[in-house]
């Protein structure tokens, strides 16, 4: 098998172009600040929470909190036809699923599925493995609560991301839990060594390689090349197909293009979808930003896809 490469997006109109200048504009007004490495851990949290605020969650669709495994969790939508694992973004030490919810609500609305969105632990107070053993928790919850693999997927942007393909290949690994059908990776943070990551990226509308610095010290500490915390020197076979998607324009964005390029050589399916003049998770913005709505209409598409060829292959 090997990754298949595309252009996301389209050319925009006019007014996209001007939707797209005003965002990145109030990104880096208001969120940049936020993630900085000199701030408190509290306050960029908060910060996070208010500015997520402004974005627009899908109406309609409810949501309520409970635990699974003794985990937070918030459930998104009441969709029979599919579970999605969602893992939040944040670099490990922030956001949270009330921060994620205009990703969360339009894929448990478009889907027709219930999103299990992981409130899990959070660094510096609960390093790694913390939030690894809390999602893995809740997915042998699900399980046992009589979820269908074939019809469960895991999703995650930047951290969660990352998260997400540790946790694939956690499971892969320990050969006791059915893996989920498919993962969708958005604009995932796989390397937490930095090595590859540039100082400056000219469109980057909210991360610095000093906060990122700092919050791979606080979730890892000195042992950030394990593949578990940087899943990207993992091995990279044998996984659920995969769909990565990100922006033109982010400081992350060599950590998708190392992953597309090391599964071009391995024999799992993958998809890489590159949206050009985009920022770090620009999905956030559905609902007002075309490219974010083609985003999760390409999510939509290949959840589905795998979803339906679950319910035609037999159970073992």
């Amino acid at each position: 098998m090997s990754c298949t490469r595309e252009q996301g997006g389209v050319a925009p109109s006019p007014s996209q172009r001007l939707i797209a200048a005003t965002l990145r504009g109030t990104l880096k007004s208001l969120l940049s600040p936020a993630f900085q490495a000199r701030a408190p851990v509290a306050l960029q949290r908060r910060w996070l929470a208010t500015v997520a605020r402004a974005t627009l969650p899908a109406r309609g669709v409810p949501r309520h909190q409970t635990r699974f495994a003794g985990v937070p969790v918030e459930v998104v939508g009441e969709g029979p036809a599919a579970t999605l694992l969602y893992l939040h973004g944040g670099g490990y030490v922030a956001g949270s699923p009330a921060t994620h919810r205009a990703i969360t609500t339009r894929l448990a609305r478009a889907l027709d599925a219930t999103v299990m969105v992981v409130d899990y632990r959070l660094a510096p107070e609960h390093p790694s493995p913390a939030a690894l053993d809390d999602v893995v928790a809740v997915y042998r919850a699900l399980l046992d609560h009589g979820h269908r693999p074939e019809r469960m997927a895991v999703a995650g942007d930047s951290a969660g991301g990352g998260l997400s393909l540790a946790f694939l290949q956690h499971v892969r690994d320990g050969g006791e839990l059915p893996p989920p059908a498919a993962g969708v990776l958005l604009s995932p943070w796989l390397d937490l060594t930095l090595t590859q990551t540039p100082r400056r990226v000219p469109g980057e509308a909210m991360l610095s390689h000093d906060w990122l610095a700092f919050a791979a010290n606080a979730y890892a500490g000195e042992r950030r090349q394990r593949p578990e915390v940087s899943p990207l020197a993992g091995d990279l076979n044998g996984l659920p197909p995969l769909l990565i998607q990100c922006g033109g324009d982010e400081i992350l964005g060599p950590d998708s293009e190392r992953l597309a390029t090391a599964l071009e050589q391995a024999d799992t399916e993958a998809r890489y979808q590159l949206f050009a003049d985009r920022w770090h998770v620009f999905q956030m913005h559905g609902g007002v930003l075309a490219d974010a709505d083609r985003a999760l209409a390409h999510i939509t598409d290949f959840l589905g896809a795998r979803f339906q060829a679950g319910q035609r292959e037999p159970r073992p």
